[in-house]
């Protein structure tokens, strides 16, 4: 793995990234010669492109979605 000075990084960022992007190598960011960072090529997302509707079909429904939860009588709001 390549290492790098944290102030040379600092000075080629840009060129850095580029370089892990193109070649897919990882790249060791050090300060003092202790490792700080690592620039690491990014994985393939394994989430879809279209997230929307991704949990279709996935709910279910038990009970009744219409009626309250509780009687009208415990309702505060009702007993006025």
């Amino acid at each position: 793995m390549e290492e790098i000075a944290i102030s040379k990084f600092k000075a080629t960022c840009l060129a850095v990234l580029e370089r892990v992007r193109k070649t897919g190598k990882a790249v060791l960011v050090t300060r003092f010669g202790k490792p700080v960072a690592e620039v690491v090529p990014r994985r393939a997302s394994r989430n879809p492109k279209h997230w929307v509707g991704s949990l279709a079909g996935t709910g279910q429904i038990t009970g009744d979605i219409v009626s309250p939860a509780s009687v009208e009588d415990n309702w505060e709001a009702l007993r006025r």
